[in-house]
């Protein structure tokens, strides 16, 4: 069987000739913008390192919500994104596997009964996740007794939780982590209620030599190092580079 070359690949994963990259800034562990407004972060330089394998530019789309750079990529008004993997989210796309693990947390008030994450799913607690995120889409399918209140997005959640004195909020721990430092009288609940399985996607329509190389992409990223470099380089805390393969749903 022939290798396709660099160059049949770039035609089939970035058949504008351009490398269209949509970038959520919902996520501030992966993702955010520079001081001259560029993207930054660990999903803006696997952007960039995908495009210089590929001998391509790069366009950016950069959105403030993770739902609105899924549609984006499932459109094919981009190549390529980068998606917390889950079954809701799967249509129309392609999955590479994931390059990383976040953990998903519930923050409440220091007043709150409420000590273990399995006390959360109760009529009377209010649960407040940015709408349209991984988080709302597992809640979604996972709290049975719970409402959910949708903020207008991720890094909307914590405000919304503390003006419309809601019990308790969901989201990305590090972020949470870094709101109870810098507010007084919340905490957050010890643990995790979910792992995020952080992935690149393309829409799904593309080739499946296009899906083999993405998918070879981010395996390489992951056992060369690169990913873990890339967590020193930015800082990052509290996640892990993601074990080979693709994980299981939930």
């Amino acid at each position: 069987m022939n290798t396709p070359s660099a160059a049949s690949l770039a035609d089939q994963l970035a058949p504008q000739g351009v490398l269209r990259v949509a970038i959520n800034l919902g996520n501030p562990v992966l993702a955010g913008l520079d001081a001259a407004g560029e993207p930054s972060g660990i999903s803006a330089d696997l952007s960039r390192k995908l495009a210089a394998q590929l001998g391509l530019g790069i366009e950016w789309r950069v959105f403030k919500k993770a739902d609105e750079s899924v549609q984006c990529v499932r459109a094919d008004d981009a190549d390529i994104g980068f998606f917390a993997i889950d079954p809701v989210r799967g249509e129309g796309l392609h999955f590479s596997p994931p390059y990383v693990q976040i953990e998903g947390a519930y923050m409440v008030r220091n007043d709150s009964p409420l000590q273990i994450n399995d006390e959360v799913d109760q009529a009377g607690h209010r649960v407040t996740v940015g709408a349209g995120s991984a988080y709302d889409l597992f809640l979604t399918r996972h709290l049975k007794h719970a409402p959910i209140v949708r903020a207008p997005s991720s890094p909307a959640v914590v405000d919304l939780f503390l003006a419309q004195q809601l019990e308790v909020a969901a989201g990305v721990k590090q972020q949470l982590q870094a709101d109870a430092q810098r507010l007084s009288g919340v905490r957050l609940l010890p643990g995790r209620f979910m792992v995020i399985h952080q992935a690149m996607g393309m829409p799904a329509q593309r080739s499946e030599p296009a899906r083999q190389f993405l998918n070879g992409f981010v395996e390489d990223a992951k056992h060369s190092g690169w990913v873990a470099q890339a967590f020193v380089r930015h800082q990052i805390q509290g996640a892990a580079v993601a074990p080979p393969g693709y994980p299981a749903h939930d």
